[in-house]
Protein backbone atom coordinates (compact mmCIF):
# COMPACT_ATOMS: atom_id res chain seq x y z
CA UNK A 1 0.00 0.00 0.00
CA UNK A 2 1.40 3.18 -0.88
CA UNK A 3 -0.27 6.62 -0.03
CA UNK A 4 1.03 9.80 -1.80
CA UNK A 5 -0.21 13.72 -0.18
CA UNK A 6 -0.50 16.77 -1.61
CA UNK A 7 -1.11 19.96 0.37
CA UNK A 8 -2.39 23.25 -1.86
CA UNK A 9 -1.99 26.67 0.09
CA UNK A 10 -5.32 27.89 1.28
CA UNK A 11 -6.62 31.38 1.50
CA UNK A 12 -8.42 32.30 4.68
CA UNK A 13 -7.76 31.45 7.91
CA UNK A 14 -9.94 27.74 7.81
CA UNK A 15 -12.01 26.52 11.06
CA UNK A 16 -12.18 22.79 10.66
CA UNK A 17 -10.06 20.81 8.60
CA UNK A 18 -12.73 18.36 6.84
CA UNK A 19 -11.43 14.94 5.88
CA UNK A 20 -13.82 12.99 3.10
CA UNK A 21 -12.73 9.77 1.84
CA UNK A 22 -14.01 8.70 -1.58
CA UNK A 23 -14.13 6.08 -4.00
CA UNK A 24 -14.74 6.57 -7.80
CA UNK A 25 -18.03 8.28 -6.43
CA UNK A 26 -17.11 11.97 -8.52
CA UNK A 27 -20.33 13.02 -8.96
CA UNK A 28 -21.48 12.76 -5.40
CA UNK A 29 -17.88 14.45 -4.02
CA UNK A 30 -18.61 17.15 -6.62
CA UNK A 31 -21.71 18.02 -5.05
CA UNK A 32 -20.13 17.39 -1.76
CA UNK A 33 -17.79 19.68 -1.94
CA UNK A 34 -19.97 22.34 -3.79
CA UNK A 35 -22.54 22.27 -0.44
CA UNK A 36 -19.40 22.88 1.55
CA UNK A 37 -18.01 25.97 -0.07
CA UNK A 38 -21.52 27.25 -0.58
CA UNK A 39 -23.08 26.43 2.62
CA UNK A 40 -20.61 27.25 5.44
CA UNK A 41 -20.43 30.16 7.72
CA UNK A 42 -16.63 29.87 7.68
CA UNK A 43 -14.49 28.71 5.83
CA UNK A 44 -12.36 25.61 5.80
CA UNK A 45 -10.04 23.22 4.85
CA UNK A 46 -11.06 20.13 3.12
CA UNK A 47 -8.98 17.22 2.48
CA UNK A 48 -9.79 14.57 0.04
CA UNK A 49 -8.52 10.72 0.36
CA UNK A 50 -9.06 9.49 -3.38
CA UNK A 51 -9.15 5.23 -3.18
CA UNK A 52 -8.37 4.24 -6.45
CA UNK A 53 -9.91 8.07 -8.38
CA UNK A 54 -10.10 5.71 -11.98
CA UNK A 55 -13.29 7.59 -12.49
CA UNK A 56 -11.32 11.29 -12.99
CA UNK A 57 -11.14 12.17 -9.34
CA UNK A 58 -7.62 12.46 -8.69
CA UNK A 59 -8.00 14.81 -11.66
CA UNK A 60 -10.51 16.89 -10.13
CA UNK A 61 -9.31 17.20 -7.00
CA UNK A 62 -5.74 18.54 -8.45
CA UNK A 63 -7.71 21.23 -10.62
CA UNK A 64 -9.22 22.39 -7.80
CA UNK A 65 -6.71 22.27 -5.79
CA UNK A 66 -8.78 20.62 -2.38
CA UNK A 67 -5.61 18.86 -0.54
CA UNK A 68 -5.79 15.10 -0.77
CA UNK A 69 -3.85 11.84 -0.52
CA UNK A 70 -4.19 9.40 -3.04
CA UNK A 71 -3.93 5.60 -2.74
CA UNK A 72 -3.69 3.32 -6.42
CA UNK A 73 -6.18 0.85 -4.26
CA UNK A 74 -9.20 0.83 -2.09
CA UNK A 75 -7.71 1.26 1.28
CA UNK A 76 -10.77 1.52 3.23
CA UNK A 77 -12.26 4.38 5.87
CA UNK A 78 -9.36 4.51 8.60
CA UNK A 79 -6.04 4.43 6.49
CA UNK A 80 -7.45 6.84 4.55
CA UNK A 81 -9.10 9.12 7.57
CA UNK A 82 -5.57 8.39 9.12
CA UNK A 83 -3.68 9.46 6.15
CA UNK A 84 -5.97 12.27 5.40
CA UNK A 85 -5.47 13.86 9.07
CA UNK A 86 -1.84 14.47 8.90
CA UNK A 87 -2.40 16.81 6.25
CA UNK A 88 -4.71 18.71 8.66
CA UNK A 89 -3.76 22.31 9.89
CA UNK A 90 -6.56 23.46 12.17
CA UNK A 91 -7.65 22.39 15.61
CA UNK A 92 -10.53 20.96 14.56
CA UNK A 93 -10.96 17.81 12.70
CA UNK A 94 -14.56 16.74 10.73
CA UNK A 95 -15.31 13.85 9.19
CA UNK A 96 -17.84 13.78 6.17
CA UNK A 97 -18.53 11.20 3.92
CA UNK A 98 -18.98 12.09 0.43
CA UNK A 99 -21.98 10.92 -0.24
CA UNK A 100 -23.36 14.18 2.06
CA UNK A 101 -24.93 17.67 0.94
CA UNK A 102 -24.45 20.21 4.05
CA UNK A 103 -27.45 22.60 4.59
CA UNK A 104 -26.47 25.94 5.41
CA UNK A 105 -24.51 27.11 8.78
CA UNK A 106 -23.85 23.63 9.74
CA UNK A 107 -20.78 24.29 10.98
CA UNK A 108 -21.57 27.73 13.15
CA UNK A 109 -24.29 25.49 14.73
CA UNK A 110 -21.17 22.69 15.48
CA UNK A 111 -18.78 25.59 15.98
CA UNK A 112 -21.26 27.55 18.77
CA UNK A 113 -21.39 24.20 20.87
CA UNK A 114 -17.40 23.81 20.68
CA UNK A 115 -17.00 27.17 22.42
CA UNK A 116 -19.50 26.43 24.50
CA UNK A 117 -18.21 23.05 26.37
CA UNK A 118 -14.93 25.13 26.86
CA UNK A 119 -13.22 21.99 26.99
CA UNK A 120 -11.67 19.75 24.30
CA UNK A 121 -13.14 16.32 25.61
CA UNK A 122 -16.46 16.98 23.60
CA UNK A 123 -17.77 15.16 20.76
CA UNK A 124 -20.45 16.55 18.47
CA UNK A 125 -22.51 15.20 15.23
CA UNK A 126 -24.46 16.88 12.85
CA UNK A 127 -27.66 15.68 12.53
CA UNK A 128 -28.81 13.54 8.84
CA UNK A 129 -31.84 13.63 6.87
CA UNK A 130 -32.12 10.67 4.81
CA UNK A 131 -34.63 9.79 2.21
CA UNK A 132 -35.80 7.01 4.16
CA UNK A 133 -35.77 5.30 7.27
CA UNK A 134 -33.32 3.16 8.91
CA UNK A 135 -34.77 2.38 12.35
CA UNK A 136 -32.67 4.57 13.75
CA UNK A 137 -33.29 7.92 16.29
CA UNK A 138 -31.18 10.18 15.23
CA UNK A 139 -31.97 10.69 11.87
CA UNK A 140 -34.46 13.35 10.15
CA UNK A 141 -36.23 10.27 8.27
CA UNK A 142 -38.46 9.78 5.87
CA UNK A 143 -36.97 13.11 4.11
CA UNK A 144 -36.81 12.12 0.71
CA UNK A 145 -35.33 15.01 -2.05
CA UNK A 146 -33.17 12.13 -4.15
CA UNK A 147 -31.14 9.37 -3.67
CA UNK A 148 -28.71 10.74 -6.69
CA UNK A 149 -27.14 14.20 -7.49
CA UNK A 150 -29.44 13.42 -11.10
CA UNK A 151 -32.24 13.17 -9.47
CA UNK A 152 -31.47 15.43 -6.09
CA UNK A 153 -34.05 18.37 -4.93
CA UNK A 154 -31.71 20.96 -3.49
CA UNK A 155 -34.02 23.77 -3.85
CA UNK A 156 -36.26 22.20 -2.16
CA UNK A 157 -34.11 20.83 0.38
CA UNK A 158 -33.04 24.20 1.17
CA UNK A 159 -36.87 25.67 1.38
CA UNK A 160 -37.55 23.29 3.86
CA UNK A 161 -34.19 21.56 5.90
CA UNK A 162 -34.69 24.23 8.75
CA UNK A 163 -38.25 23.55 9.26
CA UNK A 164 -38.35 19.51 9.68
CA UNK A 165 -38.82 19.00 13.49
CA UNK A 166 -35.90 17.60 15.49
CA UNK A 167 -34.07 18.01 19.19
CA UNK A 168 -30.43 17.54 20.00
CA UNK A 169 -29.69 14.06 21.03
CA UNK A 170 -27.95 11.96 22.88
CA UNK A 171 -24.53 10.45 21.55
CA UNK A 172 -22.06 11.22 18.51
CA UNK A 173 -20.67 8.70 16.49
CA UNK A 174 -21.63 8.75 13.07
CA UNK A 175 -20.15 11.56 10.12
CA UNK A 176 -20.77 14.47 9.73
CA UNK A 177 -18.55 14.57 13.26
CA UNK A 178 -15.76 17.37 15.09
CA UNK A 179 -13.50 16.27 17.70
CA UNK A 180 -10.57 18.77 18.61
CA UNK A 181 -7.26 17.82 16.98
CA UNK A 182 -5.50 17.00 20.44
CA UNK A 183 -8.05 14.36 21.16
CA UNK A 184 -7.70 12.93 17.47
CA UNK A 185 -4.55 12.56 18.26
CA UNK A 186 -4.80 11.10 21.68
CA UNK A 187 -6.47 8.28 21.03
CA UNK A 188 -4.76 7.26 17.71
CA UNK A 189 -7.79 8.38 14.91
CA UNK A 190 -9.56 5.03 13.48
CA UNK A 191 -8.22 1.57 14.42
CA UNK A 192 -7.09 0.09 11.04
CA UNK A 193 -8.11 -3.48 12.80
CA UNK A 194 -11.24 -2.27 11.51
CA UNK A 195 -10.46 -1.63 7.91
CA UNK A 196 -11.89 -1.36 5.77
CA UNK A 197 -14.65 0.52 8.22
CA UNK A 198 -17.14 -1.60 9.29
CA UNK A 199 -17.81 -0.68 13.62
CA UNK A 200 -15.18 1.85 13.66
CA UNK A 201 -17.24 4.22 13.95
CA UNK A 202 -18.45 2.97 17.23
CA UNK A 203 -15.14 1.83 18.15
CA UNK A 204 -14.00 5.54 17.91
CA UNK A 205 -16.52 6.80 19.83
CA UNK A 206 -15.66 3.50 22.51
CA UNK A 207 -11.83 5.12 22.16
CA UNK A 208 -12.89 8.55 22.89
CA UNK A 209 -14.79 7.57 26.20
CA UNK A 210 -11.50 5.48 27.33
CA UNK A 211 -10.04 8.29 27.23
CA UNK A 212 -12.37 10.59 29.49
CA UNK A 213 -14.46 12.08 26.55
CA UNK A 214 -18.55 12.47 28.21
CA UNK A 215 -19.80 14.94 26.08
CA UNK A 216 -21.55 13.51 23.47
CA UNK A 217 -24.06 15.21 21.63
CA UNK A 218 -26.00 15.55 18.48
CA UNK A 219 -26.69 18.91 17.38
CA UNK A 220 -30.08 19.22 15.25
CA UNK A 221 -29.81 22.67 13.56
CA UNK A 222 -26.70 21.08 12.04
CA UNK A 223 -28.36 19.52 9.15
CA UNK A 224 -26.96 17.18 5.96
CA UNK A 225 -28.68 15.54 3.92
CA UNK A 226 -27.22 11.95 3.59
CA UNK A 227 -28.02 10.15 -0.14
CA UNK A 228 -27.12 7.02 2.18
CA UNK A 229 -24.07 4.32 1.63
CA UNK A 230 -23.13 4.87 -1.93
CA UNK A 231 -19.91 3.38 -0.89
CA UNK A 232 -19.97 0.98 1.95
CA UNK A 233 -22.45 -1.15 -0.51
CA UNK A 234 -19.50 -1.90 -2.47
CA UNK A 235 -17.96 -3.77 -0.03
CA UNK A 236 -18.25 -7.56 0.50
CA UNK A 237 -20.49 -8.92 2.48
CA UNK A 238 -18.64 -10.14 5.64
CA UNK A 239 -17.10 -7.00 6.19
CA UNK A 240 -19.39 -6.09 8.17
CA UNK A 241 -19.46 -9.65 9.99
CA UNK A 242 -16.11 -8.94 10.32
CA UNK A 243 -16.23 -5.52 12.14
CA UNK A 244 -18.68 -6.65 14.43
CA UNK A 245 -16.95 -9.57 15.92
CA UNK A 246 -13.82 -7.21 16.07
CA UNK A 247 -15.43 -4.27 18.47
CA UNK A 248 -16.72 -7.55 20.54
CA UNK A 249 -13.58 -8.99 20.69
CA UNK A 250 -11.57 -5.43 21.54
CA UNK A 251 -14.56 -4.01 23.73
CA UNK A 252 -15.71 -7.06 25.59
CA UNK A 253 -19.29 -5.71 24.36
CA UNK A 254 -21.17 -5.91 21.82
CA UNK A 255 -21.65 -1.86 20.03
CA UNK A 256 -25.18 -2.39 20.35
CA UNK A 257 -24.66 -2.61 23.86
CA UNK A 258 -22.34 0.50 24.06
CA UNK A 259 -24.66 2.54 22.24
CA UNK A 260 -27.58 2.20 24.34
CA UNK A 261 -26.00 2.19 28.01
CA UNK A 262 -23.09 4.68 27.51
CA UNK A 263 -24.22 6.86 24.97
CA UNK A 264 -27.96 6.42 24.86
CA UNK A 265 -27.87 7.31 21.29
CA UNK A 266 -30.54 9.03 19.89
CA UNK A 267 -32.44 9.83 22.79
CA UNK A 268 -32.92 13.32 23.80
CA UNK A 269 -30.15 15.03 24.77
CA UNK A 270 -29.49 15.01 28.69
CA UNK A 271 -26.07 16.66 29.20
CA UNK A 272 -23.12 14.98 30.18
CA UNK A 273 -22.92 11.01 30.09
CA UNK A 274 -22.38 9.21 33.33
CA UNK A 275 -20.92 5.24 33.76
CA UNK A 276 -24.12 3.29 32.72
CA UNK A 277 -25.91 2.10 36.01
CA UNK A 278 -25.52 -0.90 37.95
CA UNK A 279 -28.99 -2.49 37.04
CA UNK A 280 -30.08 -6.16 36.19
CA UNK A 281 -30.96 -5.69 32.72
CA UNK A 282 -27.65 -4.29 32.26
CA UNK A 283 -25.80 -7.35 34.09
CA UNK A 284 -27.61 -9.38 31.99
CA UNK A 285 -26.32 -8.09 29.07
CA UNK A 286 -23.12 -8.18 29.93
CA UNK A 287 -23.10 -11.83 30.79
CA UNK A 288 -24.74 -11.90 27.37
CA UNK A 289 -22.02 -9.87 25.52
CA UNK A 290 -19.38 -12.38 27.46
CA UNK A 291 -21.20 -15.69 26.41
CA UNK A 292 -21.62 -14.10 22.72
CA UNK A 293 -18.00 -13.59 22.66
CA UNK A 294 -16.94 -17.41 23.81
CA UNK A 295 -19.58 -19.44 21.47
CA UNK A 296 -19.32 -17.04 18.19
Amino acid sequence: MIITRHSFHSTGEPLFSILIPTWNNLPLLQLCVASIRKNSTFPHQIIVHVNEGNDGTLEWVKEQQIDYTHSTENIGVCYALNAAAALATTDYIAYMNDDMYVCPDWDNYLYEEIKACQSEYFFFSSTLIEPRKTGCHCMIAPANYGTSPEHFEEERLLNEYAALPFNDWNGASWPPNVVHRNIWNLVGGYSIEFSPGMYSDPDFSMKLWQAGVRLYKGVSKSRVYHFMSKSTGKLRKEANKEGKREFLDKWQMTSRTFYRYFLAIGTPFEGVRKEPEKSVHYSVKKIGNSLKRRFT
